[in-house]
């Protein structure tokens, strides 16, 4: 935007310019990270701001450089605190701020949760596709009913709208209760199973999501998963780095997704290495790796979350919005 002033998106507004747009999404994510494998993009580490009182609450930074033909810098700024959850609230809020690249200033300002959710369904709802080679899974598990997993669930709706099977698991009998109630409203005469226990949704899904708010690994192995089976790591810490270890591994980058006590950095830990990782989404994307062959072993996607791709959907938020002249223009904010 020129002169002095910003966009700012409201909430409404980024629900406005994404609504029916989830192939859209779905195709720049899948550019961004191309992108990313070019080496087209600047990606520092994420910085996490944690507390004194509490190991679960954080807020996080995510500066990133996005090139090729999105040239657009920015910062996503998230925290999560679960216990909004049982405070009527999502456990996740955040901004998004938008750069020029050629001056640096800022141009637009944007609510960045939706954003988010949707960047990290595209990317789950990609490696889905990619990992399976395109073939459809009998029925889909979720692990964590939350807003993620139910978004994840609608994006692979828009991959694989034939399947017509999911089952689901949380801790919270009424969250999962609720999950199911927004599924099906989401998707019309698709049914939702809630399940007794993990092991009953990993038993008897192909494909299986983990979106929960764990910090430490609860998953002592996948053995009860079908051989084969394709495993959505999007929370990161659930899997004990022997599970880690005694399977295929993708991830998003290497780099990044090998710290915060994630489990690929405990399994990295544990075997002095990083050859277990197979290779990184974005190099399967552009054909430069194949993806893990078919067998008895599992294959992970664990994704850290890169904020190239909340440029990327946010990139296009911004092109919807003033094309339909959506968003306010707060004229002289900057200097």
């Amino acid at each position: 935007m020129p002169g002095d002033g910003i966009l700012i998106l409201r909430a409404a507004d980024v629900e406005a310019a994404l609504s029916a747009r989830e192939a859209e999404v779905l195709e720049v994510v899948r550019r961004a990270y191309e992108e990313h494998a070019r080496g087209g993009t600047s990606l520092p580490h994420s910085s996490f701001l944690r507390f004194p009182d509490s190991d679960q609450d954080r807020i996080i930074a995510l500066p990133a450089y996005l090139g090729g033909d999105f040239e657009v810098a920015g910062l996503k700024w998230i925290a999560s605190v679960p216990a909004n959850v049982a405070r009527g609230m999502e456990r996740a809020s955040a901004v998004i701020v938008l750069n020029r690249r050629d001056t640096g200033r800022p141009e637009a300002i944007l609510e960045g949760s939706i954003v988010s959710k949707q960047r990290t369904a595209a990317s789950a709802a990609l490696a889905a596709r990619v990992l399976r080679g395109g073939r459809a899974p009998a029925a889909i598990g979720f692990i964590g009913c939350g807003p993620i997993n139910l978004e994840i669930g609608r994006f692979l709706g828009v991959v694989w709208p034939e399947v017509d099977r999911f089952l689901a698991y949380d801790l919270d009998r009424s969250r999962a209760a609720t999950f199911r109630d927004r599924f099906r409203a989401a998707r019309p005469g698709v049914g939702l199973e809630l399940a007794a226990s993990l092991d009953e949704v990993l038993a008897a899904s192909p494909l299986a999501s983990f979106a929960t708010s764990a910090v430490e690994p609860y998953v002592d192995d996948l053995e009860v998963c079908p051989p084969g089976a394709t495993i959505l790591h999007v929370s990161l810490r659930d899997l004990a780095p022997e599970t880690i270890l005694a399977h295929h591994n993708v991830v998003d980058d290497l780099d990044h997704v090998c710290r915060a006590r994630t489990s690929i950095h405990l399994a990295s830990e544990l075997a002095g290495h990083r050859d277990f990782v197979h290779g990184a989404l974005g190099d399967l994307l552009l054909g430069r790796i194949q993806p893990p062959p078919e067998g008895e072993r599992r294959v992970i996607f664990s994704p850290f979350g890169l904020g190239i791709l909340d440029l990327a959907v946010a990139h296009r938020v911004r092109r919807v919005a003033q094309e339909v002249g959506a968003g306010t223009v707060i004229e002289g904010f900057l200097p």
